[in-house]
């Protein structure tokens, strides 16, 4: 089966907003991003296992807040106490979690085909996110992530890097469009650009 994009008819390429007089590397750059393994990995409460004693992809889970653990293949998120998402452009990493991590002790959750992903990028993109999130963004920094709400949507905001700054966003599919709309109408008065 063919997986299908939500914004396959709604992310078009080009020029939008107040795009005139910007120089391109001031323009925010708006993508979808495609074909990514989401894991959620959940531990469970009675579960007596280390998390130090776990590694995927060279990864340790880390239970500290807001925390964010990578490489150039694969981030695992912190979600929650036990509760981390693991993202990662290695779709074989599936079959790995299911070997490594015990089914008494872990819930294992493909969330592949339910989210919506979104990446800007630009000197402006937190400023962006202010628009319709309750987040001090003056804490968000690489290799931090969050669950919060942007206009009334759940997502989950994951900063990729501060120079240029690039934030990942992800939201339920069902969302996928309004979301998209959502984050294209905060871009307007800087400009921005769909690639």
């Amino acid at each position: 089966m063919t997986r299908v994009s939500v914004l396959e008819k709604v992310h078009k390429k080009g020029l939008f907003g107040d795009f005139e007089n910007v120089k391109n590397e001031d323009l925010i750059k708006i993508s979808e991003i495609k074909n990514l393994l989401i894991v959620q990995l959940v531990q469970y409460k009675d579960s007596l296992l280390s998390i130090k004693d776990f590694k995927i992809d060279n990864l340790t889970l880390d239970n500290q807040a807001l925390k964010v653990n990578c490489n150039s293949n694969t981030r695992i998120l912190w979600q929650a106490p036990k509760s981390w998402i693991l993202i990662s452009t290695r779709k074989d990493l599936l079959k790995d979690i299911h070997e490594i991590f015990p089914q008494n002790d872990f819930a294992i959750t493909d969330l592949s085909h339910s989210k919506t992903v979104i990446e800007i990028e630009g000197n402006n993109s937190k400023e962006v996110l202010k628009k319709g999130c309750p987040f001090d963004f003056n804490e968000l920094k690489k290799d931090i992530c969050i669950n919060s709400t942007f206009n009334g949507l759940t997502i989950t905001i994951d900063m990729l890097e501060n120079e240029p700054m690039k934030i990942r966003l992800f939201a339920l599919r069902s969302f996928g469009d309004s979301f998209y709309y959502s984050i294209t109408d905060s871009c307007l008065e800087f400009g921005y650009k769909a690639i």
